[in-house]
């Protein structure tokens, strides 16, 4: 996935004309400026997306840090080595303190694989595999594969962004499966990464204010 298509580009203009709404929404929003951050191993970034969980930015962040801060190397095995009274005062809670111990397990023992095989495995391999870490579902994952490993084609149709973009902007505000997203979201293949991320932004309130009224099935 690219990291700034204009509107000019191959994949924005095959969302484009899959789907009017989304032309519109599109036009409006403009180039897209998605950047995966690219961490250099799945130990990193799944360390990151637990402290995060349920944690406002600046708190995780600091948290965040101070575990990092903590390790003389920033991988499994430091964190491995660590006591349970050094990561209790860096701020994690009870239930992150099992999860970032569970991970560091089981990166060790192989379960977490190396970047470079996490790249050839499917989208539904990688969810399976990194899922058996405690704390890590399946939208975690998703997240990983969209803002961390660039896959342009990943569809996370539980996220409570995307559900409530999608109600407003094809529904009138009403609710909306997962299902009914996944369904809608065939015409989407294999840019749903992307048209994900126009869904995100057009949350935007500044953006809102400037939307057409939603289209809706007669």
């Amino acid at each position: 996935m690219s990291a700034a298509r204009g509107s000019d580009d191959q994949p924005v203009r095959a969302l484009a004309a899959s789907d009017p709404v989304l032309a519109r929404l599109i036009d409006r929003i403009g180039p897209c400026t998605l950047q995966p951050k690219g961490e250099p191993d799945l130990f990193q970034a799944l360390l990151r997306s637990i402290i995060f969980q349920q944690l406002h930015g600046k708190a995780a962040t600091a948290i965040h840090a101070r575990v990092v801060a903590l390790m003389p190397q920033p991988n499994a095995e430091s964190l491995h080595a660590l006591p349970d009274g050094f990561l209790r005062t860096a701020g994690l809670s009870a239930n992150k303190l099992l999860a970032v111990r569970d991970l560091a397990s089981k990166t060790l023992d192989g379960t977490v694989p190396p970047i470079t095989i996490a790249a050839k495995l499917s989208d539904d391999a990688l969810i399976e595999c990194l899922t058996r870490v405690r704390g890590i579902g399946p939208w975690t994952v998703q997240m990983l594969m969209i803002f961390y490993l660039g896959r342009p084609d990943v569809m996370p149709a539980s996220d409570f962004g995307i559900r409530k973009a999608f109600s407003l902007l094809y529904r009138r505000g009403r609710p909306v499966t997962p299902a009914a997203i996944l369904r809608h979201a065939r015409r989407w293949r294999p840019y749903r990464s992307l048209a994900s991320w126009y869904l995100w932004r057009s949350l935007d309130p500044e953006l809102a204010l400037e939307m057409p009224a939603p289209a809706h099935k007669k």
